[in-house]
Protein backbone atom coordinates (compact mmCIF):
# COMPACT_ATOMS: atom_id res chain seq x y z
CA UNK A 1 0.00 0.00 0.00
CA UNK A 2 1.37 3.42 -0.93
CA UNK A 3 1.86 5.99 1.82
CA UNK A 4 -0.79 8.40 0.44
CA UNK A 5 -3.31 5.53 0.43
CA UNK A 6 -2.32 4.64 3.99
CA UNK A 7 -2.77 8.24 5.15
CA UNK A 8 -6.20 8.34 3.51
CA UNK A 9 -7.19 5.09 5.25
CA UNK A 10 -5.88 6.44 8.55
CA UNK A 11 -8.10 9.51 8.22
CA UNK A 12 -11.07 7.26 7.51
CA UNK A 13 -10.25 5.13 10.57
CA UNK A 14 -10.16 8.27 12.72
CA UNK A 15 -13.58 9.21 11.35
CA UNK A 16 -15.31 5.91 12.11
CA UNK A 17 -13.60 4.40 15.18
CA UNK A 18 -14.85 5.46 18.65
CA UNK A 19 -12.68 8.31 19.98
CA UNK A 20 -10.21 8.52 21.52
CA UNK A 21 -8.68 5.68 19.50
CA UNK A 22 -5.28 4.43 20.61
CA UNK A 23 -2.27 4.10 18.34
CA UNK A 24 -2.34 0.33 19.00
CA UNK A 25 -5.94 0.11 17.76
CA UNK A 26 -5.09 2.19 14.69
CA UNK A 27 -2.06 0.00 14.01
CA UNK A 28 -4.27 -3.10 14.19
CA UNK A 29 -6.80 -1.52 11.83
CA UNK A 30 -4.12 -0.43 9.35
CA UNK A 31 -1.86 -3.49 9.57
CA UNK A 32 1.24 -1.43 10.41
CA UNK A 33 3.40 -0.80 13.46
CA UNK A 34 2.53 1.63 16.24
CA UNK A 35 5.65 3.60 15.32
CA UNK A 36 4.29 4.01 11.77
CA UNK A 37 1.02 5.34 13.20
CA UNK A 38 2.92 7.96 15.20
CA UNK A 39 4.77 9.07 12.06
CA UNK A 40 1.57 9.14 9.99
CA UNK A 41 -0.28 11.18 12.63
CA UNK A 42 2.58 13.71 12.56
CA UNK A 43 2.37 13.81 8.74
CA UNK A 44 -1.39 14.39 8.75
CA UNK A 45 -1.02 17.17 11.30
CA UNK A 46 1.73 18.78 9.23
CA UNK A 47 -0.62 18.66 6.22
CA UNK A 48 -3.30 20.56 8.15
CA UNK A 49 -5.46 17.84 9.71
CA UNK A 50 -6.72 18.83 13.17
CA UNK A 51 -6.09 15.70 15.23
CA UNK A 52 -6.42 15.90 18.98
CA UNK A 53 -4.82 13.65 21.57
CA UNK A 54 -1.34 12.34 22.19
CA UNK A 55 0.74 9.20 22.51
CA UNK A 56 -0.39 6.96 25.36
CA UNK A 57 -3.89 8.45 25.48
CA UNK A 58 -5.44 8.20 22.03
CA UNK A 59 -6.40 10.35 19.07
CA UNK A 60 -9.54 11.94 17.67
CA UNK A 61 -10.28 13.91 14.51
CA UNK A 62 -11.14 17.38 15.82
CA UNK A 63 -12.17 18.89 12.49
CA UNK A 64 -12.23 17.20 9.10
CA UNK A 65 -11.78 19.68 6.30
CA UNK A 66 -10.83 17.08 3.71
CA UNK A 67 -14.22 15.48 3.10
CA UNK A 68 -16.58 17.46 0.88
CA UNK A 69 -20.33 16.67 0.84
CA UNK A 70 -20.02 16.08 -2.92
CA UNK A 71 -18.20 12.83 -2.08
CA UNK A 72 -21.42 11.25 -0.77
CA UNK A 73 -22.45 8.25 -2.83
CA UNK A 74 -26.09 7.49 -3.63
CA UNK A 75 -26.31 4.79 -0.96
CA UNK A 76 -24.69 7.12 1.61
CA UNK A 77 -27.34 9.70 0.80
CA UNK A 78 -30.02 7.02 1.30
CA UNK A 79 -28.53 6.21 4.71
CA UNK A 80 -28.42 9.89 5.65
CA UNK A 81 -32.01 10.58 4.61
CA UNK A 82 -33.30 7.42 6.32
CA UNK A 83 -31.44 8.08 9.57
CA UNK A 84 -32.54 11.71 9.81
CA UNK A 85 -36.13 10.75 8.98
CA UNK A 86 -36.10 8.29 11.88
CA UNK A 87 -34.76 10.98 14.20
CA UNK A 88 -37.51 13.38 13.07
CA UNK A 89 -40.15 10.81 14.07
CA UNK A 90 -38.63 9.91 17.43
CA UNK A 91 -40.84 12.27 19.46
CA UNK A 92 -37.95 14.49 20.59
CA UNK A 93 -38.87 17.99 19.29
CA UNK A 94 -35.36 19.42 19.68
CA UNK A 95 -33.70 16.55 17.79
CA UNK A 96 -36.46 16.54 15.17
CA UNK A 97 -35.86 20.20 14.39
CA UNK A 98 -32.10 19.62 14.29
CA UNK A 99 -32.52 16.67 11.89
CA UNK A 100 -34.57 18.77 9.48
CA UNK A 101 -31.95 21.54 9.65
CA UNK A 102 -29.08 19.11 8.99
CA UNK A 103 -30.79 17.64 5.93
CA UNK A 104 -31.49 21.10 4.51
CA UNK A 105 -27.88 22.21 5.04
CA UNK A 106 -26.42 19.06 3.48
CA UNK A 107 -28.78 19.22 0.50
CA UNK A 108 -27.81 22.85 -0.14
CA UNK A 109 -24.15 21.87 -0.58
CA UNK A 110 -24.77 19.00 -3.00
CA UNK A 111 -24.66 19.14 -6.79
CA UNK A 112 -28.05 19.04 -8.51
CA UNK A 113 -28.01 15.29 -9.21
CA UNK A 114 -27.36 14.51 -5.54
CA UNK A 115 -30.02 17.01 -4.44
CA UNK A 116 -32.57 15.10 -6.52
CA UNK A 117 -31.51 11.90 -4.78
CA UNK A 118 -32.17 13.55 -1.41
CA UNK A 119 -35.63 14.67 -2.54
CA UNK A 120 -36.53 11.32 -4.07
CA UNK A 121 -34.86 8.86 -1.69
CA UNK A 122 -36.27 5.37 -2.07
CA UNK A 123 -36.00 4.60 1.67
CA UNK A 124 -38.80 5.95 3.85
CA UNK A 125 -39.74 5.85 7.53
CA UNK A 126 -43.34 5.42 8.66
CA UNK A 127 -44.27 5.52 12.35
CA UNK A 128 -48.00 6.10 12.97
CA UNK A 129 -47.41 6.70 16.68
CA UNK A 130 -44.86 8.71 18.60
CA UNK A 131 -41.97 6.43 19.47
CA UNK A 132 -40.89 7.94 22.80
CA UNK A 133 -42.81 9.78 25.55
CA UNK A 134 -42.49 13.53 25.99
CA UNK A 135 -39.65 14.36 28.40
CA UNK A 136 -39.52 18.09 29.21
CA UNK A 137 -36.14 17.81 30.92
CA UNK A 138 -34.46 16.03 27.98
CA UNK A 139 -32.67 19.16 26.63
CA UNK A 140 -31.22 19.75 30.12
CA UNK A 141 -30.05 16.12 30.36
CA UNK A 142 -28.46 16.26 26.93
CA UNK A 143 -26.72 19.56 27.76
CA UNK A 144 -25.34 18.08 30.98
CA UNK A 145 -23.90 15.14 29.03
CA UNK A 146 -22.22 17.54 26.61
CA UNK A 147 -20.87 19.76 29.40
CA UNK A 148 -19.89 16.75 31.55
CA UNK A 149 -21.64 18.37 34.50
CA UNK A 150 -23.16 16.63 37.51
CA UNK A 151 -26.91 16.90 38.06
CA UNK A 152 -29.14 16.66 41.10
CA UNK A 153 -32.35 14.86 40.21
CA UNK A 154 -35.59 14.06 41.99
CA UNK A 155 -36.38 10.55 40.83
CA UNK A 156 -39.30 8.16 41.23
CA UNK A 157 -38.29 4.54 40.65
CA UNK A 158 -40.36 1.67 39.23
CA UNK A 159 -41.78 0.91 42.70
CA UNK A 160 -42.89 4.50 43.25
CA UNK A 161 -40.10 5.28 45.72
CA UNK A 162 -38.88 8.89 45.51
CA UNK A 163 -35.27 9.86 46.07
CA UNK A 164 -32.83 12.67 45.39
CA UNK A 165 -29.69 11.63 43.52
CA UNK A 166 -26.50 13.27 42.37
CA UNK A 167 -25.55 11.74 39.04
CA UNK A 168 -22.94 12.07 36.32
CA UNK A 169 -24.97 11.83 33.10
CA UNK A 170 -22.98 9.93 30.47
CA UNK A 171 -25.31 9.31 27.51
CA UNK A 172 -28.95 9.35 26.40
CA UNK A 173 -29.74 5.84 25.18
CA UNK A 174 -32.54 5.30 22.65
CA UNK A 175 -33.98 1.81 23.15
CA UNK A 176 -36.73 0.38 20.97
CA UNK A 177 -39.61 1.99 22.84
CA UNK A 178 -37.97 3.74 25.79
CA UNK A 179 -35.44 6.46 26.50
CA UNK A 180 -32.81 5.79 29.17
CA UNK A 181 -30.16 8.00 30.74
CA UNK A 182 -26.92 6.12 31.37
CA UNK A 183 -25.30 7.68 34.43
CA UNK A 184 -22.85 7.16 37.22
CA UNK A 185 -24.92 7.32 40.41
CA UNK A 186 -22.95 8.97 43.22
CA UNK A 187 -25.36 7.49 45.79
CA UNK A 188 -24.87 3.87 44.65
CA UNK A 189 -21.31 4.42 43.36
CA UNK A 190 -22.15 2.41 40.27
CA UNK A 191 -23.63 2.72 36.79
CA UNK A 192 -27.38 3.17 36.62
CA UNK A 193 -29.95 3.53 33.85
CA UNK A 194 -32.54 6.18 34.74
CA UNK A 195 -35.79 6.63 32.83
CA UNK A 196 -35.98 10.33 31.92
CA UNK A 197 -39.79 10.28 32.12
CA UNK A 198 -39.46 9.35 35.82
CA UNK A 199 -37.24 12.33 36.60
CA UNK A 200 -39.48 14.78 38.45
CA UNK A 201 -36.92 17.60 38.54
CA UNK A 202 -33.31 18.13 37.52
CA UNK A 203 -30.82 20.90 38.22
CA UNK A 204 -27.14 21.39 37.33
CA UNK A 205 -24.70 21.46 40.24
CA UNK A 206 -21.87 23.35 38.54
CA UNK A 207 -19.55 20.44 39.40
CA UNK A 208 -17.69 18.96 36.42
CA UNK A 209 -16.73 15.31 36.10
CA UNK A 210 -14.53 15.97 33.06
CA UNK A 211 -12.43 14.15 31.87
CA UNK A 212 -13.92 11.03 33.49
CA UNK A 213 -16.79 10.59 31.01
CA UNK A 214 -14.80 8.82 28.28
CA UNK A 215 -13.19 6.44 30.76
CA UNK A 216 -16.51 5.66 32.43
CA UNK A 217 -18.16 4.92 29.10
CA UNK A 218 -15.26 2.68 28.16
CA UNK A 219 -15.59 0.82 31.48
CA UNK A 220 -19.34 0.41 30.99
CA UNK A 221 -18.94 -0.97 27.46
CA UNK A 222 -16.19 -3.32 28.66
CA UNK A 223 -18.39 -4.60 31.48
CA UNK A 224 -21.20 -5.24 29.00
CA UNK A 225 -18.87 -7.12 26.67
CA UNK A 226 -17.52 -9.22 29.55
CA UNK A 227 -20.98 -10.23 30.71
CA UNK A 228 -21.93 -13.67 29.40
CA UNK A 229 -25.56 -12.66 28.96
CA UNK A 230 -24.91 -9.06 28.00
CA UNK A 231 -27.15 -7.78 30.80
CA UNK A 232 -27.55 -3.96 30.96
CA UNK A 233 -26.59 -1.93 33.99
CA UNK A 234 -29.14 -1.93 36.82
CA UNK A 235 -32.11 0.35 36.26
CA UNK A 236 -33.02 2.74 39.03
Amino acid sequence: MSRPDRLFRLLQALRVLPAPVTAARLAEEMGVSVRSIYRDIDSLRAAGAEIGGERGFGYCLVEDGTLAPQMFSRIEIEALVLGLADVRRSGDPELAQAAASVLAKVAATLPQVRQQQVLHAVSQVYRPQQRYPDVPCLPLLREACWREEALVIAYCDKDGQASDRTIWPLAVVYLEQQLMLLSWCCLREDFRMFRPDRIQAAAPTGASFRPKRVGLLRDYIASMAASAQGQPAPTA
